[in-house]
């Protein structure tokens, strides 16, 4: 191995140059395991939770990163009530197409899950059905792919009808092409010359293979869920479109999972909504109302969080629910400051956002970072975050602090959409001063001869409906 001359710009190695101790073993990731010491408890959970190991392929970037990755991997197992026994990291130029991480690597891993008593292995990334068919006949247990996984959290999180219809056609999306099956389970259902020489009269009929049927009830079942959710579409797109011809200004929440949307939202609005420090806790729209410091009112969702990798079945499954991001007035991008890697999850939030808004043709809303937790994150990773993200509003949603300023910029970034108005309704009419009174900011009120005298500021379509009663 080479190394450069002192004071040169060190180069960065070609694909060809990965570092040979990288590449000859898996490296083991310190502080994964979340074994427990309470053997009591060991027992009870034992009969729970899977035991897994867990397994990434470290392509590209430092080792941090990858090491940050198979960290969040480690929290999502959790997440679904696993319990992490290993972390392991393979270095290669690119993930091997037979086994994720190589023969050689696949038996050294045979040996750990042996060794740690491990029921289940999860690769951080997206394998194939050859992969995750081959690596499973060397491992000897089951295998699972990130995907699966976050798959797997979205269903048990789900709690409405429309949430469950929507992780139920991903998951189906998701095993279509990765049905798998053994032996006799495979074979013809009924004879005919395709089923052998067994067959005969009685026995010959359509020849429909176990796993035919399988994909073939599957595909039935995503039809009739895609019709359900499209059904539901339409009441949420009624909802929206109130919310729109009321002109009061929308505003989504997006972010990170965990990055405290919920909690930014409570502090907000006083909506009371669900806490919890846990990957993807929120999973359905939650909208409250809320309240400018000029008196403006505004409504405020709380969106799906997103992930590094977030699966595309999840993202075409979600799409009713993220076309609040769509139609926002402005997005409030929430990043957790007391992350290991905030930009990352910055660049992850606006790949998702860019993709559903390209497939609307939308014109993409006012972005507002907000940098949460600073009440946890360390003075030296706040300093570089405000240098890196100069415009970002720093808040912490548990204490309160930075409040008041991202109330106020949230005000600036979403302009008045109201008429001034000077009308005199007629007393047969109180309609329209409950109205006035409901939706605008009344400013003056008197009773005179003609009927009630208002000033008031009201939203655009209200102030065509007064028109007629305009004060000369």
């Amino acid at each position: 191995m080479t190394y450069p001359e002192p004071g040169s710009e060190p180069t960065t190695p070609s694909t060809g140059e990965l570092a040979l101790e990288d590449r000859s073993a898996l490296r083991r990731v310190a502080g994964l395991s979340t074994e427990l010491t309470d053997v009591s408890e060991v027992e009870y959970r034992r009969l729970r939770l899977e035991r897994v190991v867990l397994v990434g392929v470290w392509t590209e970037g430092s080792a941090a990163d990858a090491e940050a990755s198979l960290a969040e991997l480690a929290r999502l197992a959790e997440t679904a009530g696993s319990q992490v026994l290993e972390g392991l990291i393979q270095r290669r130029d690119r993930p091997d197409p037979a086994t994720y991480i190589g023969s050689g690597k696949a038996e050294e891993l045979r040996r750990i899950v042996e060794a740690t008593g491990a029921d289940t292995v999860i690769c951080d990334g997206e394998l194939s059905p050859a992969q995750l068919t081959a690596l499973e006949k060397v491992v000897k247990v089951k295998v699972i792919d990130r995907t699966a996984l976050i798959l797997d959290i979205f269903a048990q999180h789900a709690s409405s009808k429309e949430g469950k219809a929507q992780v139920e056609l991903a998951q189906l999306e998701y095993m279509l092409p990765r049905l798998r099956g053994w032996g006799e389970s495979m074979s013809r259902q009924a004879g005919g010359r395709a089923g052998g020489s067994g067959g005969g009269v009685g026995l010959r009929g359509p020849g429909e293979t176990k796993i035919e049927t399988d994909r073939r009830r599957i595909r039935e079942r995503m039809a009739k869920l895609r019709r359900e959710i499209k059904e539901m579409r339409k009441v949420r797109d009624t909802q929206r479109s109130r919310r729109r011809e009321s002109d009061v200004a929308s505003i989504a929440i997006v972010g990170y999972t965990n990055a405290g949307k919920s909690s930014l939202l409570n502090a907000l609005t006083g909506a009371g909504v669900l806490v919890e420090d846990a990957l993807f806790a929120t999973l359905e729209p939650t909208t409250r109302r809320g309240q400018f410091g000029d008196g403006r009112p505004f409504v405020l969702t709380d969106t799906v969080g997103f992930v590094r990798h977030l699966p595309t079945q999840l993202v075409e499954a979600f799409r009713s629910t993220l076309e609040e991001v769509v139609d926002a007035d402005l997005l409030v991008h929430v990043v957790d400051g007391s992350d290991a890697n905030p930009l990352a999850q910055i660049s992850a939030v606006r790949a998702v956002i860019d993709e559903v808004i390209r497939d609307h043709r939308a014109k993409p809303a006012p972005e507002l970072l907000v940098v949460n937790k600073i009440d946890a994150a360390d003075e030296l990773t706040l300093t570089q975050l405000r240098r890196a993200l100069p415009d970002a509003v720093f808040v912490s949603a548990r204490t309160g602090e930075g409040l008041d300023r991202l109330q106020a910029r949230m005000a600036e970034l979403v302009p008045p959409s109201d008429t001034v108005v000077d009308v005199t309704i007629p007393y047969h009419r109180g309609d329209l001063v409950s109205k006035v009174h409901a939706d605008g900011r009344v400013d003056l009120t008197e009773h005179t001869p003609d009927g009630t005298r208002i000033k008031a500021r009201v939203p655009a379509p209200l102030a065509a409906a007064l028109r007629e009663y305009a004060t000369f």
